[in-house]
């Protein structure tokens, strides 16, 4: 009689978690420090904003947050198979490259490295939001020009929604930045979430 009960538990369990999973939707966030909360609790950084929020509105969706201060291009590609198969998202955002610029790697590695993952991420099945990025004019002014427009020649390439800069209103005001000049404040972040929305909610809806 026991054995019996504990096979229909196990039974009942089995099939409320393939339930769960089959009503789950993962939403992946690949991105460097700008995404990683730097210097600020994990609560406090966009992404867990992002997530707090999706809660309400969309509380099937999963938000992984597998950003790392201090990630380049490279490091983020070989990074990306692994998570796309543990995860299968069906949304990427992808935010990297501005430390391949911040420390001169050519543009042409940084534009293949991200052309990847968004190929293997539209093998995949999912929909990318690929977000740019801008670096300081004191690296030159034709370097910082290819930079920012890398991004949109991607993001038109392979007809993905594309958000040419998260930092809007937020990188020029030292209320909203931290003392590097470099990262948002915790008062920067909502703001920093409000630039993404307009670009993320038509993909969610």
């Amino acid at each position: 009689m026991f054995v019996k009960i504990t096979q229909k538990i196990v039974l009942i369990f089995g099939f409320l978690c393939l339930t769960t999973s089959s009503f789950a939707a993962n939403l992946l966030v690949m991105g460097d420090s700008l995404s990683a909360a730097y210097n600020l609790r994990q609560q406090d950084g966009w992404v867990s904003l992002l997530k707090n929020q999706l809660n309400q509105s969309h509380p099937s969706i999963e938000v992984i947050n597998a950003s790392v201060s201090g990630e380049t291009t490279q490091g983020g590609l070989s990074r990306f198979p692994a998570l796309l198969t543990q995860y299968r998202p069906k949304w990427v955002i992808l935010e990297l490259g501005a430390n391949d610029a911040l420390r001169g790697y050519p543009l042409n590695q940084t534009s293949d490295n991200l052309k990847n993952m968004v190929e293997l991420s539209l093998q995949v099945g999912a929909e990318v939001l690929l977000i740019g990025n801008q670096i300081p004019q004191n690296y030159g002014k034709r370097y910082t020009k290819m930079f920012f427009e890398l991004y949109k020649g991607i993001a038109d390439q392979y007809q993905i929604a594309y958000l040419p800069f998260m930092l809007q209103n937020v990188a020029l005001d030292k209320d909203l930045m931290q003392n590097d000049g470099l990262h948002p404040n915790k008062a920067g972040q909502p703001i920093v979430l409000e630039n993404i929305l307009p670009y993320l909610q038509p993909l969610l809806d």
